[in-house]
């Protein structure tokens, strides 16, 4: 704001508009061509002019030494060179005029067109010595340019003037320099259009692409199908671009399951919750074994409820990830696991182990997976018939390991042996057991984190055999 509280003129703020890629293109393809064109053309055509002034100039001079050779060579007349005299044409090339002069210096046989005489040209035809000579440079005769060489015969005979008409030779330079002017134009032009297809052709899938992230951004729809075509970088980016968006559609999707399973899965212990929280305001007037199973039924709803949050924190996160990779040995992650459940439950858990059984992986995701696949072997085998075993074997190729917990449980049904490891699937003898859906869950993206994958099936003589293998570009 001015002094005084006035405002100054108001400056309307135009948005500049950017040039676009093919456009930037086509220009700079444009000016490169036109500054090269230009230069060469320039020196294209100086060489040329130079060369043509210069071989005229060669041609005169040569003329000129011819006569004065001559004269000095012969004692020569006017009459020698009269246009009447045999053999006066050796002495007049192609575009070369003669015009002989008397000892006075008078025209004694007149050149075609008759040439100027001035003073110089009169005492050089009184001279006494053959083969002096003066030049006269542009010297206009009519509407032409001449250049006009005066050579004496001696002995006060009279002179003889060579005239080279240069005008022609100009003209004929002026219109190479027109013809070169209007190439180098037309050289641009062609340039500038081509350059404007060719950056049309270029950027006309970047162009396609733009559009579609900016209808991506626009729509947050991540469907959009993105088009994919050669092998170049511009490919390259558009398939990059769609498996991009793949994914995050993929992980959209992931995440929007993800919310609508575990908020299926928190209403049944939060409705539990609610019921037995309303219980409490009357639970002076319960018996007190109701009373020891409802803070029993507590505290295991609580304990069920923790659980399924942590193991939804647990995909959600990702927290694993940030784990660095680093060479483990399954066999003593397997020991490991098994002291631990061994001292939980007191159940006989055993652990063997076959050939290397080393690989590249994450130590805190492998050992979770390989403690689900223990707390849900001894979750089903609830009668304890055998013991749980633990196997792990390395394989032919180096860093392959599988991992396997076996039981003697009930055994998984066949139909549902193919979704176990699917996100709250739960079989339906094992809906009133405590838990979440998860673990196996677990074991699969910990499998697929490090190049593998989980499996089951039925073992023989009862029970269920689950696991998982390890190696490859994915640990």
């Amino acid at each position: 704001m001015a002094a005084g509280g006035v405002r100054g003129p108001s400056v309307p703020r135009r948005r500049l508009r950017l040039l676009s890629l093919g456009t930037t293109f086509a220009v700079a393809f444009a000016a490169v061509t036109a500054t090269v064109t230009v230069l060469v053309g320039i020196l294209s055509y100086n060489a040329a002019a130079r060369l043509v002034r210069v071989d005229q100039q060669s041609v005169f001079d040569e003329v000129v030494q011819d006569l004065r050779s001559e004269v000095r060579e012969n004692r020569m007349t006017p009459h020698d060179f009269s246009s009447a005299a045999p053999g006066h044409d050796l002495v007049r090339p192609a575009r070369t005029d003669v015009q002989v002069l008397g000892p006075d210096g008078s025209v004694f046989d007149p050149g075609d067109p008759g040439l100027p005489v001035v003073g110089s040209d009169r005492r050089i035809a009184g001279a006494a010595t053959a083969g002096r000579v003066v030049v006269h440079a542009d010297v206009d005769v009519g509407n032409d340019l001449y250049r006009v060489a005066t050579v004496s015969l001696g002995g006060s005979r009279g002179a003889v003037q060579v005239a080279q008409e240069f005008s022609n030779t100009e003209d004929l330079l002026r219109a190479l320099q027109r013809r070169t002017l209007i190439l180098m134009a037309a050289v641009v032009v062609g340039a500038g259009l081509f350059g404007w297809w060719l950056a049309r052709r270029i950027t006309r899938r970047l162009v396609v692409l733009t559009r579609t992230a900016e209808a991506v951004a626009r729509t947050r729809r991540l469907g959009i199908p993105v088009p994919v075509a050669g092998y170049d970088e511009v490919g390259r980016l558009g398939r990059a671009f769609d498996r991009m968006l793949g994914r995050l559609a993929q992980s959209e999707e992931d995440q929007r399951r993800l919310v609508q399973d575990a908020g299926h899965e928190l209403r049944t212990p939060l409705t539990s919750l609610r019921t037995n929280i309303s219980l409490l305001r009357r639970i002076d007037e319960l018996p007190p074994g109701t009373r020891e199973e409802l803070v029993a039924d507590l505290t295991q709803e609580a304990r069920e409820l923790t659980d399924l949050v942590n193991e939804l924190v647990d995909l959600a996160a990702g927290q694993y990830d940030t784990e660095p990779p680093q060479r483990v040995d399954l066999a003593d992650i397997a020991e490991d696991v098994a002291g631990v459940a061994r001292r939980r439950t007191g159940r006989e858990i055993l652990v063997s182990a076959s050939g290397d059984t080393t690989a590249e992986g994450r130590p805190g995701m492998l050992t979770r997976a390989v403690s689900n696949l223990v707390e849900n072997a001894v979750k089903f085998d609830r009668d304890g018939c055998g013991p749980v075993e633990i196997g792990v074997a390395g394989s032919a190729r180096p860093g392959v390991v599988r991992v396997e917990v076996r039981d003697r449980g009930p055994g998984i049904a066949e139909d549902d042996l193919t979704r176990v490891f699917d996100r709250f699937y739960r079989a339906a003898d094992a809906r009133s057991l405590p838990g979440s859906g998860l673990g196996l869950s677990i074991v699969r993206e910990v499998a697929l984190a490090h190049g593998g994958a989980p499996y089951a099936f039925r073992r023989e003589g009862g029970g269920t055999v689950t696991g998982f293998t390890v190696g490859g570009a994915g640990a």
